[in-house]
């Protein structure tokens, strides 16, 4: 099967060139990149996500980042910019307002990022894309998904968030949310959603749901109960694979995605998740044109954000 580059396929090469500053932007870190065409982090920084403050000492935090990278000797070939941020996203308005950055409602960020690159001598084009989408752009260059024309990739950690790939290119919707697969309702009269839905992903595969129905203070300690044989805890595992099998199953029948792609904290419970979620697939993913749906795992690691947010700017923008 042919790799497809995430590159705009049809930019010379000349308008490939340079260096792409990749940003992440999430509850607990702010973090930033040089990145190079084949995906290389020159170099980075990071700063703690600034809490008990307002819109613009979070901001302060992204300034850090910059200013540190704006430093390196490889500032110079800056060339592009993409920006992954916890969601909600308003791409079309270039706002955030991240559930985990509370100081952040309906934020300006891609007009204060453009601003404050412009001060650093680097006024250059810039996009704004939900994390979800940003890892679906990583997994899709150079991780699990690569290769694959339709493709869903998904984080299921505290929340659950998701992008797409269809006809080979990363489809982030109008608003830069497409693909928020945590927000499908999969059980008519389920638990309300703090969304003001009811029964969606999030609220049932989530390691936050998943530690509350095992009644265990975090994901991880659910696993490790799973592990020794906790019947509660395997309930909240199989409970949590069966709603996330209904909602990639109802994606696949959809847009005809080829693969799913699962990443995050959740996903490092490995068999334990991926087990019920497969076998419950089995019976969710029952046309023929769906049943060949293949689930793995993603490849690549915490750089995920920041090389994803670099691919996303570089087929974008």
């Amino acid at each position: 099967m042919t790799t497809v580059d995430l590159r705009p396929p049809v930019a010379s090469d000349s308008a490939r060139a340079g260096i792409t500053l990749a940003v992440d932007i999430g509850g607990t870190k702010i973090a930033g990149a040089l990145v190079r065409e084949d995906g290389t982090l020159l170099v980075s920084a990071r700063r703690p996500t600034p809490r008990g403050t307002d819109g613009d000492g979070v901001m302060a935090a992204l300034e850090a980042v910059v200013a540190e990278l704006a430093a390196a000797s490889e500032w110079a070939g800056v060339r592009r910019c993409g920006i992954g941020s916890a969601g909600p996203i308003d791409a079309s308005r270039g706002t955030v307002s991240p559930v985990n950055i509370g100081a952040w409602r309906d934020y300006p960020v891609l007009e204060r990022t453009r601003a404050l690159l412009a001060r650093h001598g680097a006024p250059v084009p810039t996009v704004l894309v939900g994390d979800g989408v940003a890892m679906t752009a990583a997994e899709h260059w150079l991780g699990a998904a690569r290769g694959h024309r339709n493709a869903l990739c998904m984080v299921v950690s505290t929340g659950v968030g998701g992008g797409l790939v269809l006809d080979g290119r990363l489809h982030p919707g109008p608003t830069g949310n497409a693909g928020h697969i945590g927000h499908i309702s999969v059980e008519l009269d389920g638990e309300p959603c703090p969304c003001g839905s009811r029964g969606c992903v999030e609220i049932i595969a989530s390691g936050t749901s998943i530690a509350r129905h095992a009644g265990l203070a975090d994901a991880a300690a659910a696993a490790e109960a799973a592990r020794a044989g906790d019947p509660a805890a395997l309930a909240a595992f199989d409970r949590a694979g069966r709603a996330l099998a209904a909602a990639i199953a109802g994606t696949a029948t959809l847009v005809e995605i080829d693969i799913c792609v699962i990443g995050g904290g959740v996903a490092a419970a490995g068999d334990l998740l991926f087990g019920p979620l497969r076998q419950h697939l089995k019976s969710y993913a029952a046309l023929s044109f769906v049943s060949h749906l293949e689930i793995t795992t993603a490849a690549l690691g915490t750089d995920a954000g920041l090389v994803g947010a670099a691919a996303a700017a570089g087929q974008l923008l």
